[in-house]
């Protein structure tokens, strides 16, 4: 099949996709009707434009249905989208879903070995009995921290994406705490692990992936400090300090009101976890950036909302 992180303007589609979303009876400015669909393999998502709405080659479809696109990849204000000119849905020996869940490019296992390395190093009885109960002994717990995205869309947005950014995250503070001895290591190594803990609640199983009841109410921010809160009942003398403390990084680390976090960093190890979450998160996302259709064809990428600005990728590394 063609992968979407393949298509080019001029392409000729014809391949199963799953249909990420479907909206109907839409309006142009210029009042021309059209039916909008957004289509995903494992390498990303496009949308295309269905022009002719009401034609004998158009079928309707369901969201997270598979589906058979026939068009030609369009661009419009810079953006690639595919003009759809037959559409129907997809019989079950037609497509394998793992082509259409984006995964992570690193192995799952080795991944999550770093993560028990981690686990191991962390000194203080009370939180490596802790991390254990999340990420050793609970199975189901491990299971989805294995396989949960860590955002919707903007970054880390696949299976495995969690336990990715988790343990990058952990590992950037396993560093900044070499560099600078005053801080609490294992206090740090412990909130980097399950400073997004929360998500598995937050977000629904692929290919899903989208906002839980929970998640839209709570946020996996307080989600994570209440379940950190209640493993920590169950560990016997568990200092009330030392958890305020773990559950005070968790509930600052996005760093501001205006960023999601009920409370700002009050003490270092939350500074340093906060300044490690931003730069895996914002560098992510600039490879998938990188990585998506839309940035080939030069240097400068265009005005991108997320950094506010005209972005260009280095010509050399």
């Amino acid at each position: 099949m063609k992968y979407i992180d393949t298509f080019k303007e001029g392409m000729n589609v014809q391949d199963v996709y799953l249909c990420r979303q479907r909206k109907y009876s839409l309006m142009t400015k210029n009042g021309k009707p059209y039916d909008e669909v957004t289509i995903q393999d494992k390498t990303g998502t496009i949308v295309g434009k269905i022009w002719d709405p009401n034609s004998d080659g158009i079928e309707d479809c369901d969201d997270y249905d598979y589906i058979e696109v026939i068009g030609k990849v369009t661009e419009f204000n810079g953006q690639l989208q595919v003009k759809v000119d037959r559409l129907r849905k997809a019989d079950e020996d037609e497509y394998i879903p793992a082509d259409y869940i984006p995964t992570s490019e690193y192995d799952i296992e080795e991944m999550y070995g770093k993560v028990l390395k981690l686990v191991e190093a962390v000194k203080n009885p009370y939180l490596n009995a802790l991390l254990k109960h999340f990420l050793v002994d609970d199975a189901d717990m491990v299971k989805a921290f294995k396989s949960q995205s860590a955002a919707k869309t903007l970054h880390h947005g696949f299976i495995g994406g969690l336990l990715e950014h988790s343990l990058s995250v952990a590992t950037m503070c396993w560093h900044i705490a070499g560099h600078y001895n005053f801080l609490n290591r294992d206090l740090l190594i412990t909130a980097a692990l399950l400073h997004d803990i929360g998500k598995i609640k937050e977000f629904s199983d692929f290919p899903v992936n989208d906002y839980t009841d929970e998640g839209n109410l709570l946020g996996h921010i307080v989600m994570g400090s209440e379940m950190i809160g209640e493993a920590a009942k169950n560990i016997e003398g568990f200092p009330p300090v030392l958890l305020n403390e773990l559950k005070h990084c968790i509930l600052s680390h996005h760093g501001k009101f205006e960023f999601g976090s009920p409370k700002k960093p009050a003490i270092a190890e939350a500074i340093a976890l906060n300044f490690a979450d931003d730069m895996d998160a914002k560098l992510e996302y600039c490879k998938e950036l990188f990585n998506s259709p839309s940035a080939e064809g030069g240097d400068w990428l265009g005005y991108n909302r997320f950094f506010e600005g005209n972005f260009r990728r280095t010509t050399e590394k």
